[in-house]
């Protein structure tokens, strides 16, 4: 799927910015993208966007207006109804991230409808998807992959793809869930792809390209989670990852959205490195990690850089936080150990 941009952001009548994580996430890594914001009365969350109106977005040019909240259930509350339909009313793609479907919605449907507007549901995968080849093709490809669910995958990948770009080099941030798509503006959602095409969707999403281009996909689930493993495998045969990163917090114990009263423990990053690695070189013998990605928010600053220091020594890879620290050190090991 391929979104129109510019964007409107819309908050609704959001109470915190945890619910608002989508459009929050959009103006902090695709600014450039988002030509303002639209809040109902009661709204709490402020992006820093100058406020639009649809009319005013409109003639602003703006191509879609995007849900940027992530509500309860995953629904869309009567009271958004309305301004979704008179932004598709006047001709703005209306792009959701949500489980219910924009056409179910007759008001939104008909606006769409008589404006030509577009209804994007995101978390809808392609139709047609192909099954995996695993044939090899031209291109580098860096994947990141985590010992559980919610670990930076999507945030590490963007921060590696930012990275390269101000080094001149060739990459894009493929994305592979919702918010991601939403972000990088085109994307397959991975989590809602029949089981069957999973890696053949990986490959379609990070085709053959010039041998120094860089695709940085968006990793899904854990490889050692019972829940999401799937996911993962996926896209360890389907992307060939030429070059890994771990993601990690070292705050959790325990995986996350397991079976009530049933504990699995987070896997030392040294066992999830050694989980994942032969998956990635069964289609791509030169797979390789270059780096951890580690989540240290929880933790006071003499303690994070210790952190930092002994996943270091335990792997002899760059350990980074990329909010904190950047992703610089990773990229310097991607550029050695494949030359790109």
């Amino acid at each position: 799927m391929q979104l129109r941009a510019p964007y409107l952001i819309y908050f609704g009548d959001v109470q915190d910015t945890g619910h608002a994580k989508t459009g929050l996430g959009l103006i902090q890594w695709r600014p450039e993208a988002c030509a303002g914001q639209l809040r109902s009365d009661g709204c709490q969350v402020d992006g820093g966007l100058v406020d639009l109106s649809i009319s005013e977005a409109a003639r602003a040019g703006v191509g879609s207006i995007v849900i940027g909240v992530a509500s309860e259930g995953g629904g869309i509350p009567d009271a958004w109804v309305g301004d979704l339909a008179a932004a598709a009313r006047a001709g703005l793609d209306v792009v959701s991230g949500m489980h219910v479907r924009l056409g179910d919605f007759p008001g939104i449907a008909a606006a769409a409808r008589a404006s030509g507007a577009r209804l994007i549901d995101v978390r809808t995968p392609p139709q047609r998807l192909p099954v995996g080849t695993g044939v090899k093709r031209p291109g580098k490809r860096l994947l990141t992959v985590g010992t559980d669910c919610a670990v930076g995958k999507k945030y590490t990948a963007l921060a590696i793809e930012r990275e390269m770009r101000n080094r001149g080099l060739d990459a894009d941030f493929r994305a592979t869930g919702q918010t991601g798509i939403m972000i990088a503006g085109s994307g397959i959602p991975l989590d809602c792809v029949i089981s069957d095409f999973l890696s053949g969707a990986a490959e379609m999403l990070s085709p053959a390209a010039a041998e120094t281009h860089w695709d940085v996909i968006e990793g899904q689930g854990a490889l050692s989670h019972p829940s999401f493993a799937g996911v993962t495998l996926g896209l360890l045969h389907g992307s060939q990852p030429d070059a890994l990163v771990l993601c990690h917090d070292p705050s959790r114990e325990f995986l996350l959205g397991t079976g009530a009263g049933v504990d699995y423990p987070v896997l030392s990053v040294t066992d999830a490195m050694a989980q994942c690695l032969p998956f990635a070189r069964r289609v791509n013998p030169d797979a390789c990690f270059v780096g951890l990605s580690v989540n240290t928010s929880m933790f006071a600053e003499a303690e994070r850089q210790a952190l930092l220091d002994r996943y270091e020594q335990e792997t002899g890879l760059p350990a980074v936080d990329p909010i904190k620290d950047g992703a610089g050190l990773i990229v310097d090991k991607v550029s050695s150990v494949t030359g790109v």
